[in-house]
């Protein structure tokens, strides 16, 4: 998933309004009891309300103190220090050059910004895999972990290092990092992981051949002229220093880092150890906003390409927790970004109680940093940051803004993004097919003859699929029309009425017509061509049928022989298209390799291509450059994001095995493995929602892929007997599929799951090599016979797609 900015950012709402009067009077009599230091801006009378709103908060005893500094359009709009520094051993007020422990913040404004420029100097990928700077930590099964997974909090390693026992020092705390076991696979689940960013550390400093604290102060923090910005604080900033806790010693940590991971480590790590105050914090976020604005940059940092990638939605495509990298954008722990801030802005936060968010669209940033842990652990300033959020939204009137009226504006919170998506994704819409379309010009496509001049004639490679939105045959109704003749009818797989399911299709006649159909499949290449003489005796091809959106569908390999014959004849092609039944706006899968080009796989596209079959033609045509005269019927109504069920269009089976939208949403992951030793289901009631063999156990099956986190789909055990085709009459053990969320179902990473699995549980039944037609992809097939995490292949499929979406848009028809 991909946002851009400012087409997301939402607007930012006005609130507290009449709230604000009460909240004031709270605030002035509070005043006198408290020191509050405050720096002279425009807007400081605005902002009574947030004096009142931590006020209370420091009453409610949720943090001792806090400094809040709100920047807006590259200047600091208001700071001010609030209560308490420290309670025990000894009371001191919180002044605007208070030192905090940062916590968490540490893994975005020092290990993230490390990481991104040892990514701009080229020294490592995101998709690399961890072991591959640092082998050991490819121990019990980390193999397939990458960096974009650490960074995103995607890996599946466990929360934290074990701290039930005794243990010191980095190396140590290496060695256990590599030692651990993950508990998800890898990019299944959100889980957010010190040991992310403890490994994050430990390469950083692997590759830079320099300790991270020397890093990052050298690139980041002077660079920037954060000058009170350090792991391990000098002494002489100790009495600036917030305190946090006492020890296990009973000692009041001060200047020593508050976590404890950190802290065996020797106080530099890759999660946490950072010390700040609110003025260099706010540097770096006002440096962060310009280069993602592209604005002159007061100093050199990271580039903007660097940090917008940075902060957009980088985790797996089918997730619903936003992480950018290292940055959260919306997820559980948002708390910050309060309940008017917009996606599209991104921030973090920290145990001890600090946080930032930074929204680069209204060039906003708000930094509320605590000590709320002091002096035992007690506070909590979760609710205490969403409220901070929310009236610094309301208070600079942000929404005047931003104008823009587009529907994902309205998402701001946990979750809705995806909510927010699913609502937008669902047309009731009523799309013309190209028959329709052609009907309603006149058949102008088709160039009628006139009155008394002989007829165009033309031939129809159709089926079953070809009618019209009232039901009525494309046959029938391209031979009403005057001026024109049907000399030959064509069908594809499954014969002219779709009822076939055998290579042994021949010749025959339509009988409402009478007119001879010509069989265009068969079990040797030869059956499954056109023959070119016979081409030359019409004037035109009409081809109307239903393509399934996967590359291994045979009507797309059938209409490219057309376009060859065609070229070769000399005649017209005229493709009335139809709608991509699993939507035009997703691309995913293995691409065919070149020297695996067969009848299932006609050209070197994706196996979920994304494309209707006359954006095909065009593909085809202009990238094999067979020279045809072709010609599109578009569609009308149909949008990308349009399933089948948006259309409006009557579903007629496309083959006989393909019964279902459902069917046709497993079809691009369950169809890749029907080549192998299993049922797919042929021969049920639910073909491509079973699967199963006489070996496979059910529960097993079933547990497995239910334990691999799957996002879409759940695996119900289950037993059937298949009729027809493999395993015929034979009762098989294996799982029935349930799509739960289409829209977060990856169908082509299903398949990879599916062939990983049986490889794993079954390699002694299992014939992966069976499957290697459909996959057509050797490195796919080398990494399944290897036991490559099936995650971690389909992230291999990326860097083939991203340059074939280029080549797809030039042959796009509905933007």
């Amino acid at each position: 998933m991909r946002f851009s900015r400012p087409l997301i950012l939402l607007c930012f709402l006005l609130c507290l309004v009449s709230f604000q009067t009460g909240f004031a009077a709270v605030a002035a009599k509070k005043s006198a009891a408290r020191k509050n230091t405050a720096a002279p801006s425009q807007t400081a009378g605005q902002f009574k309300t947030l004096d009142a709103v931590i006020e209370d908060a420091i009453d409610q005893k949720q943090c001792p103190g806090a400094v809040v500094l709100v920047g807006h359009k590259g200047k600091v709009v208001y700071r001010k220090a609030y209560g308490m520094r420290s309670l025990e051993p000894m009371r001191e007020a919180m002044t605007l050059d208070t030192i905090f422990d940062v916590a968490s913040l540490t893994k975005v404004v020092a290990t993230t910004p490390s990481l991104l420029r040892l990514l701009e100097l080229g020294q490592i990928r995101l998709n690399d895999t961890v072991a591959t700077y640092l082998p050991e930590f490819a121990q019990n099964g980390k193999q397939d972990v990458t960096i974009r997974q650490l960074l995103t909090h995607y890996s599946g390693l466990p929360g934290d290092l074990n701290l039930k026992i005794e243990w010191s020092g980095k190396d140590t705390a290496m060695q256990m990092a590599f030692a651990e076991q993950l508990i998800t696979p890898p990019g299944a689940m959100f889980r957010y992981s010190d040991i992310n960013f403890e490994t994050l550390g430990f390469l950083v400093e692997k590759i830079s051949g320099m300790p991270l604290d020397k890093y990052a102060d050298a690139f980041v923090f002077q660079p920037l002229g954060m000058k009170e910005t350090r792991f391990l604080p000098p002494p002489a900033w100790r009495r600036r220093i917030a305190p946090t806790e006492y020890d296990e010693n009973h000692q009041m940590l001060r200047g020593v880092v508050h976590d404890p991971s950190a802290r065996r480590m020797g106080g530099v790590a890759g999660h946490a150890g950072l010390f700040s105050t609110a003025a260099d914090l706010s540097k770096y976020a006002q440096a962060l906003i310009d280069a993602i604005n592209a604005k002159p940059q007061r100093k050199p940092f990271l580039k903007s390409l660097t940090l917008i990638k940075a902060t957009h939605p980088e985790q797996p495509p089918d997730a619903t927790t936003l992480r950018g990298l290292g940055w959260d954008i919306d997820s559980a722990f948002s708390s910050n970004r309060g309940e008017l801030l917009p996606l599209g802005s991104f921030g973090h936060t920290g145990f001890t109680g600090t946080s930032m968010w930074i929204d680069p669209f209204t060039d906003t940033y708000v930094i509320l940093l605590t000590n709320a842990v002091h002096p035992n652990g007690g506070g909590n300033v979760v609710a205490l940051r969403s409220k901070v959020a929310n009236v610094v939204a309301g208070t600079l009137d942000l929404g005047k803004e931003i104008h823009d009226k587009d529907p994902l504006l309205a998402i701001t919170g946990y979750n809705e993004a995806a909510a927010g998506s699913r609502r937008m994704a669902y047309r009731n819409a009523t799309v013309l097919s190209g028959i329709d379309v052609l009907q309603a010009n006149h058949f102008d496509a088709l160039k009628p003859a006139a009155e008394g001049a002989a007829p165009r004639r033309i031939g129809v490679l159709t089926n079953q699929n070809g009618i019209d939105s009232t039901g009525r045959r494309t046959i029938d109704i391209l031979n009403s029309v005057p001026g024109l003749k049907i000399a030959a009818l064509f069908s594809p797989e499954h014969g002219v009425a779709g009822q076939l399911d055998t290579t042994q299709i021949g010749n025959t006649v339509d009988a409402a017509t009478g007119i001879p159909v010509y069989s265009v499949y068969g079990d040797t290449d030869a059956k499954r061509r056109p023959d070119v003489e016979q081409l030359k005796q019409v004037d035109a091809v009409v081809i109307d049928l239903q393509d399934i959106g996967v590359r291994f569908w045979t009507y797309e390999a059938t209409m490219g022989y057309f376009l060859e014959a065609a070229a070769q004849a000399g005649i017209e092609v005229v493709v009335l298209d139809r709608p991509n039944p699993i939507a035009g706006s997703v691309v995913s899968g293995p691409i065919a390799d070149p020297d695996k080009l067969l009848f299932t796989s006609y050209y070197t596209i994706p196996l979920r291509h994304g494309m209707t079959l006359g954006e095909l033609a065009k593909l085809f045509n202009g990238e094999k450059n067979l020279g045809a005269k072709l010609t599109v019927v578009n569609m009308q109504g149909w949008q990308r994001g349009d399933w089948f069920d948006s259309t409006g269009q009557l579903w007629v089976n496309p083959s006989p095995n393909m019964r279902s939208l459902n069917e046709a949403t497993l079809y691009p992951g369950v169809g890749m493995v029907e080549g192998a030793n299993v049922s797919v289901g042929r021969g049920t009631d639910t073909p491509f929602e079973v699967l199963g063999a006489p070996w496979i156990k059910s529960q097993e099956l079933a547990s497995y892929l239910n334990n691999r986190h799957i996002s879409g789909v759940r695996f119900v055990p289950t037993s059937f007997t298949p009729t027809a085709s493999v395993y015929a009459n034979q009762q098989c053990g294996g799982v029935n599929m349930m799509v739960t969320n289409r829209l977060a179902l990856d169908a082509t990473a299903l398949g990879a799951e599916i062939a990983a699995a049986l490889h794993k549980l079954y390699p002694n039944d299992f014939k992966m090599e069976r499957i290697a037609r459909l996959v057509a992809n050797q490195q796919t097939m080398d990494d399944l016979n290897a036991g490559v995490d099936p995650r971690f292949i389909s992230s291999k499929w990326n860097e083939a797609l991203e340059a074939f979406l280029p080549v797809r848009e030039k042959y796009l028809i509905y933007k």
